[in-house]
């Protein structure tokens, strides 16, 4: 785990020290090493210059550091994550014929890219984002796991006399530090994205300029600076007819996983919230594992978000070494800044991820395995049950009059409006009218049923002469991509899909990944996994799903020899007491910026609506969730704090 740079450029000063401001501005991904390297130039003075920050794994020798140049094809890489499967593939080299000085996946990897060239992407399993020089083609390699885990952003030069065409990193912020980005500006389509989602899809960014690499992708790029091909690797296919597959096929996939997810030269944890999904990946790796399982959970004073007394129980059924670890509000408020400036987007999510990595990291770990991505493999979420039955509702309405439906959301808000009400509720259930004018669309009613506001309201929130309205708050490559994953599919595979790709791959993992390199911690998720993905979506939907909510199949392979009764609670979500600390120690500051016009506009909202929309909070308005005030103080204080304006 760790953090990539790189120019395609003149390889002069001026680039070199846009590399070391962006390797330096990594260094949390990387505090173990840093290193440099630069290709020979061409007949211009132009080539490609690679950035490593290292934090070690595998191979803690010299021989595990990059970039690294592999002493049999030239090639040479900078790689961020770790390829599961690297001793399958080193097995399958050396039948070849092909030795290696070191004991970890970088080089195996390395050394299948030169001899196979592109096509050995297909083999790796893991979590990685990498760039690739192939010296004798003089073209870069860029790659990104097949469900992004690890972000790759890249940024094209507008200026063809600019000295340089392309430049990447693991980090928006690096490529902010480089100064190659001359003023950078906010994407009208990301400040849409912001107030719909909470987050910003992909591939845009907060930057106008600078594009996500989309999970299970290739880009090949001359050192001349054009790019050469972009291809697919894997992708989220139809399901194959007549393949199925069964729980036992499961379990084998599943514990496989685990046992791959453990290698590590360093120690290791686990996350453990109390619910199922992290429940699952602490006993399956204390059955595999011969060394003992740490687990780590946070605990509030506030006993309603308090997860802690069940973890604990868990960890001890379980039999790990469990580390409880308290977060007060003055905690949380005395570390806050540091919290938001991990961000390296505006999400209204992601904290809880941060104050835990923190306190695992200063426990002496390097490594931690999490439980995320269960919910959204076998149906976790009320949008399982929620959405199809609303498609089904939408079906059977069709009796009711044109104009009521075309009317619906005013007739909905119109109490609200004649009371004066500040803000009307922003909440799904508030959301239902518009809902219903989307017939059964699928996708569409998701979008609704995740959005922030209703859609009125996001049109008052933005400025009208900057923001770029995005169709059901998505990108139209995104869009596209999902029509076509879900095609053909049963509602809830549709839906699985859809939480896989947008939930989970535009969010969760993107929030993690630098809530946990924030203290260079390197977070595993063994449930997030192409192989295993492809098995689970072989599974019949009765056995997948049913009873709905409730997991079960996880819960009969990922809790084998614990007592049921352990998990017979609500669903809770990992959230803070966002709503009560926000009231209490975060309110003066919050009001501080949300108040501010001069702080708003510059980021391409519209102050008015956002101060009603923080009195109504305030005042406590019905259907006025935290979430909704949060979102828009994280993207505002974001957007200040590096210098990104409209």
């Amino acid at each position: 785990m760790c953090g990539i740079a790189g120019v395609i450029g003149r390889l002069d000063e001026s680039n070199r020290a846009a590399l070391r401001r962006m390797n330096d501005a990594m260094a949390h991904r990387g505090p173990d090493a840093d290193g440099t390297w630069m290709s020979e130039p061409d007949e211009r003075g132009w080539g490609v210059l690679l950035g490593h920050r290292r934090l070690s794994i595998l191979d803690l020798s010299p021989a595990g550091s990059q970039p690294m140049a592999d002493p049999v094809t030239g090639h040479v890489i900078v790689f961020n994550g770790e390829i599961f499967n690297f001793h399958e593939l080193r097995r399958r080299l050396q039948a070849e014929g092909q030795k290696f000085c070191s004991s970890g996946d970088t080089a195996v990897m390395l050394r299948a890219l030169g001899l196979h060239g592109p096509e050995a992407v297909s083999w790796l399993r893991g979590m990685f984002a990498f760039a690739c020089w192939d010296p004798s083609q003089r073209r870069l390699l860029l790659a990104r796991d097949p469900l992004g885990i690890k972000p790759l952003y890249v940024a094209r030069s507008p200026d063809p006399k600019a000295g340089w065409s392309l430049a990447f990193a693991s980090e928006i912020r690096a490529l902010l530090a480089s100064g190659l980005l001359g003023t950078p500006r906010l994407d009208p389509q990301a400040a849409s994205s912001v107030v719909w989602n909470g987050f910003v899809v992909g591939p845009n960014s907060m930057v106008k300029g600078v594009s996500l690499l989309s999970p299970g992708h290739v880009i090949e790029h001359h050192a001349a600076g054009n790019e050469v091909h972009q291809r697919q690797f894997w992708g989220i296919s139809h399901r194959s007819p007549g393949r199925t597959t069964t729980q036992g096929d499961l379990a084998v996939v599943i514990e496989e996983d685990i046992k791959l997810h453990l290698a590590s030269d360093v120690p290791l944890a686990v996350f453990l919230s109390g619910g199922v999904d992290s429940a699952a990946a602490a006993n399956l790796a204390r059955r595999a594992s011969q060394d003992p399982i740490h687990t780590f959970t946070l605990a509030f004073e506030e006993q309603e978000f308090n997860e802690a007394p069940f973890a604990s129980k868990i960890a001890a059924a379980i039999g790990t070494q469990h580390h409880e670890v308290l977060l007060s509000e003055g905690q949380f408020v005395e570390g806050l800044e540091r919290a938001l400036d991990s961000l390296d987007q505006p999400t209204f999510d992601g904290l809880n991820a941060y104050y835990l990595s923190k306190a695992i990291r200063e426990a002496g770990f390097t490594v931690a395995l999490s439980g995320t991505g269960g919910d959204e493999l076998f149906g976790g979420y009320p949008t399982f049950r929620d959405l199809p039955a609303l498609q089904r509702w939408s079906r059977r309405s069709s009796w009711v009059p044109s104009e009521v439906r075309a009317n619906a959301a005013t007739i909905a808000t119109w109490p609200l409006r004649r009371t004066g009400a500040a803000v009307p509720p922003q909440t799904r259930w508030a959301k239902l009218p518009d809902m219903i004018r989307q017939g059964d669309d699928l996708l569409a009613l998701y979008q609704h049923a995740y959005a922030l506001f209703l859609p009125d309201f996001q049109e008052e929130l933005l400025a009208r002469d900057f923001a770029e309205p995005l169709s059901l708050g998505l990108p139209s490559q995104m869009r596209d991509q999902l029509l076509d994953e879900t095609r053909g599919r049963t509602p809830l595979s549709a839906i699985s899909v859809m939480e896989q790709r947008l939930f989970l791959g535009e969010r969760l993992l993107r929030d993690n990944d630098v809530a946990s390199m924030a203290s260079s911690l390197e977070q595993r998720l063994p449930l997030v996994d192409q192989v295993l993905f492809d098995n689970v979506d072989h599974l019949p939907d009765s056995t997948r799903y049913s009873p709905l909510g409730r997991k079960a199949i996880l819960r009969r392979i990922g809790l084998v020899g614990l007592d049921m009764a352990l998990f017979e609670r609500p669903k809770s979500g990992f959230v803070l007491p966002f709503d009560r600390w926000i009231r209490q120690g975060l309110k003066s500051a919050m009001d501080q910026t949300l108040r501010d016009p001069l702080a708003v506009a510059p980021v391409g909202l519209n102050p008015a609506a956002v101060q009603r929309l923080w009195r109504a909070f305030v005042d406590g308005a019905s259907g006025i969730y935290w979430s909704r005030v949060w979102a828009i103080f994280v993207f505002v204080r974001w957007c200040h704090r590096n210098r990104v304006f409209r």
